[in-house]
């Protein structure tokens, strides 16, 4: 049977980038819609290896989110960060907190968990749209991460300081997490001072194996690995820009081939279609309550920074996936929430991963940072085929 789940996952994976590529809609969406409907009709389902696969690959993929920040533009830009990021988190967490009390009637701590899951902007979709756009090399897909990871840092703060299950192991991994942020760039840059480029990747291997012992010791600690992962992202961005663009390719490439489609096709299986039938009217409320809330903050302050791309910014700012399915994750684990109010939180984080980003991408797409970009790249071109006949 694991056979048989591996080949329809390959099979996925490869349709998702044919389709993609096809119909110029980002492969993660894809993943997660496909991921949906072979849970649902074909029999997959998550295998511990699936799981742990798409756990790592969200991991990965956080951490290359981190290196694609723009250290000196989040200095240069850290208003419009703060301001862009921060009503991101805080407007739909209070609205969905507030709705599930007083409207659905839930726990106060169940209410909790929603305004946390449903406050989120996903990492993830925004990194992956931006790579496949192009747009990561432009100011507005910089200041897009930017505000992305001043939301999510809100987003981890409030589920640490709310419900804080604190051990001897959380020391540790916090200890662990500023030795890996503070010594993991210099221990690659003498790696590659004494080894070179080798055919065996020493450098990557050190990075995976940093990755897997900050999630290892993030559940003994009751915590979670993504956010000192998206710093350690952060402190790496400016040696892969400046030293070694080589090494962030190579991972990236290994990360996008083989372990960040796991992410996606895991968070679709999460779906139940008969499920959801019945609570239908809940998901679709909590869906609008979560989007109004996120376009009502957001877009007047896009609209300020970013006037001709403030649509867009506003919906791809109202995605969620990685932190929104870890908060609904933690709520049933710990007896908060049941296994019905997960499903609805979970599938109205995949479904904000969906329905803003095609909105986004089909209707509000900045072509004129398209044109931007490409003008540079030719630019560059020119200049070191101008270069090149010099010597």
């Amino acid at each position: 049977m694991d056979i048989y789940i591996a080949l329809l996952v390959g099979a996925l994976v490869f349709l998702s980038s044919f389709l993609s590529i096809r119909f110029m809609i980002s492969a993660a969406l894809i993943e997660i819609t496909l991921g949906a409907i072979a849970g649902n009709f074909f029999g997959l389902y998550q295998t511990e290896w699936i799981k742990y696969l798409g756990e790592f690959g969200g991991i990965v993929l956080t951490y290359l989110a981190g290196t694609e920040v723009d250290i000196p533009l989040l200095k240069a830009k850290f208003k419009e960060s703060l301001l862009i990021g921060g009503i991101s988190f805080f407007a739909p967490f209070i609205a969905t907190a507030l709705f599930s009390y007083y409207i659905v009637h839930w726990t106060f701590q169940a209410s909790e968990i929603a305004g946390i899951a449903l406050s989120t902007t996903s990492l993830a979709v925004i990194y992956a749209i931006l790579v496949e756009t192009g747009l990561v090399k432009s100011e507005l897909g910089k200041l897009l991460m930017a505000a992305c990871f001043i939301t999510d840092l809100g987003t981890a703060i409030a589920l640490s300081v709310l419900f804080a299950h604190v051990n001897w192991f959380t020391l540790v991994f916090l200890i662990a997490s500023v030795l890996a942020i503070l010594f993991t760039p210099k221990i690659i840059h003498k790696m590659t001072e004494s080894f070179g480029f080798k055919v065996v990747e020493p450098e990557l291997k050190f990075l995976f194996f940093v990755l897997f012992a900050l999630m290892w010791l993030a559940k003994l600690g009751n915590s979670h690995a993504v956010l000192p992962t998206f710093i350690l992202g952060l402190a790496m961005s400016d040696y892969f820009k400046s030293k070694n663009k080589e090494l962030q390719t190579r991972f990236r490439a290994v990360a996008f081939t083989m372990l960040n489609p796991f992410f996606f096709i895991k968070g679709g299986l999460n779906i139940s279609f008969p499920a959801l039938g019945k609570s239908l009217w809940l998901l679709v409320s909590f869906f609008f309550v979560k989007l109004v809330a996120k376009i009502a903050g957001v877009y007047p302050f896009a609209k300020k920074y970013l006037p001709k791309e403030a649509m867009y910014t506003t919906l791809l700012m109202s995605t969620g996936l990685t932190f929104g399915t870890i908060s609904s994750l933690y709520g049933l684990n710990a007896g908060i929430i049941d296994k019905t109010q997960f499903s609805i939180l979970v599938t109205t984080v995949i479904l904000s991963a969906i329905i803003p980003t095609i909105i986004a991408q089909k209707f509000f797409e900045p072509k004129h940072v398209y044109k931007s970009i490409r003008e540079k790249e030719e630019i560059k071109e020119i200049v070191y085929e101008a270069g090149e006949e010099d010597v």
